[in-house]
């Protein structure tokens, strides 16, 4: 049994930050949220950490961050290139938007061979989350190679109330399995409850409580690698001719796939943590608050 490894993706820190120079950090050692995941990842046990990048970022990415990561684990970087497709396929004229986040794990097919964690470079997770993935992907049985996992938050636990979110609904099922996501891309906090809209705004339906929702952290074998080779050229055919600007592989898409065809079960892991991200400026005040909390009730240490 191989042990998991977490990887991380941050091939789109560059375009949303303006390249990694610009990106602003959360505390005043000058950490970024990456730092808080890779801290609590190593805390829970894992030892190696893949990143995906940009290759036009390599230099930037190593200097900021492998440099210091890699004094503490395994590092190592893969590139998420839109120029990186089957046999047969070319990139469309005029595409310069990525493939996707199931493409960027696509990237990692010669790099990951075991189980592996897989998250987002700029959302907070939370202890607990890091705890239970690993504790379950050290557990995965070979013979079972479809044994999947995500990290399940509670939806008013991953809102801002500075303007709206996307997230993925879930259903689960009575014996805690992932059944299905639905993805709202229109999610506000309303004085009455949390709600979402299909119509941009002009009508709203209110969540229930206690609502389960994905933000992307998952825990996969390879057999989820060996599913996105597959799947990757199918989604091309398509997407090239319905959508070929903008169209993007996703990894829920990959489990939905699964899940449907009876290939694959994925384990919801409720966590208590409060997940925190920069969707809008005005976050970053709250999220360098909580940081500085949690730093002073003695979660993490100044300087790590």
């Amino acid at each position: 049994m191989k042990k998991p490894v977490l990887v991380i993706m941050a091939a789109g820190m560059g375009s949303r930050y303006g390249g990694l120079k610009q990106m602003d950090p959360i505390d005043a050692e000058g950490h970024f949220i990456m730092d808080y995941s890779i801290y609590d990842a190593r805390e829970a046990g894992f030892e190696k950490v893949v990143f995906i990048i940009k290759k036009e970022l390599e230099k930037d990415f190593n200097e900021r961050i492998v440099s210091r990561v890699s004094r503490v684990m395994e590092t190592e970087c893969v590139f998420q290139r839109i120029d990186d497709l089957p046999e047969g396929f070319a990139v469309p004229v005029g595409r310069v938007k990525p493939w996707g986040t199931g493409h960027a794990l696509y990237a990692c097919r010669d790099a990951v061979d075991g189980p592996f964690a897989a998250i987002n470079a700029d959302d907070y997770y939370g202890k607990q989350a890091f705890r239970d993935l690993f504790r379950h992907l050290s557990a995965t049985d070979d013979s079972v190679p479809a044994r999947f996992a995500m990290s399940g938050y509670h939806l008013e636990n991953t809102v801002t109330k500075n303007g709206h979110v996307a997230r993925g609904i879930c259903s689960v099922s009575p014996e805690g399995y992932l059944a299905d996501i639905v993805e709202r891309t229109r999610i506000e906090v309303h004085p009455d409850g949390i709600a979402w809209s299909e119509d941009e705004g002009s009508t709203w339906n209110l969540f229930p409580e206690n609502v389960i929702v994905s933000m992307n952290m998952w825990g996969f074998t390879r057999a989820f690698l060996d599913e996105a080779i597959k799947l990757f050229p199918s989604f091309l055919n398509n997407t090239i001719e319905a959508n070929p600007l903008k169209g993007e592989f996703y990894i829920p898409s990959i489990v939905d796939t699964m899940l449907r065809e009876e290939r694959a079960t994925v384990k919801v892991l409720p966590t208590p943590d409060k997940w925190f991200g920069v969707t809008y400026a005005a976050d970053k005040e709250n999220v360098v608050a909580a940081i500085a909390k949690m730093k002073a009730d003695g979660f993490y240490p100044g300087q790590f």
